[in-house]
């Protein structure tokens, strides 16, 4: 499977995860950004430098309160224990904030969650690499980020520990 299509795979799955666990605490959420678009948009989007290229992948409602999600696959490192952000993607969900006066939230694979806030304050510019659009990526430490169940509560039925 080419790399495209395998970090697609990975990321489609962990959207999924992503779902489920706001459903299981009575959240509805709807596909949104990027992963609604046609590929033909996508790709034509990934040429230019519009703050539409960051477009987090999720909208999540319970009851009036509405939130914008993006999940962030495979982007904790397992020896420095850093979440990785892009500074592009930062930039373009602060002035996304600003517009939509919406909460964005980037949700990990352990279900950390972060803030563009949180990454603007707390992150440190890490090297440039070839990966995503080249742009720096700011690195936070794990252990600043959120827990999703203090955030969105716990799964029903459950207590929060």
């Amino acid at each position: 499977m080419p790399s495209f299509q395998r970090r697609k795979a990975i990321g489609d799955a962990h959207e999924k995860r992503v779902t489920q666990e706001f459903n299981r605490r009575g959240w509805h959420v709807s596909p949104w950004g990027q992963g609604v678009m046609g590929e033909p948009v996508r790709l034509a989007l990934h040429h230019t430098t519009s703050s539409l290229r960051w477009t987090p992948d999720l909208i999540a409602a319970q009851g009036r309160q509405v939130v914008l999600i993006d999940c962030k696959s495979r982007m904790t490192s397992q020896t420095s224990r850093r979440h990785a952000i892009e500074r592009a993607a930062v930039t373009a969900h602060l002035q996304l904030v600003a517009w939509t006066q919406l909460p964005l939230y980037y949700v990990f694979d352990n279900l950390d969650l972060l803030t563009p806030h949180d990454a603007l304050g707390l992150g440190q510019e890490g090297p440039r690499t070839t990966a995503g659009s080249g742009t720096p990526y700011l690195l936070v430490p794990a252990t600043r980020a959120s827990a999703f169940d203090d955030v969105f509560g716990a799964p029903d039925g459950l207590m929060a520990a």
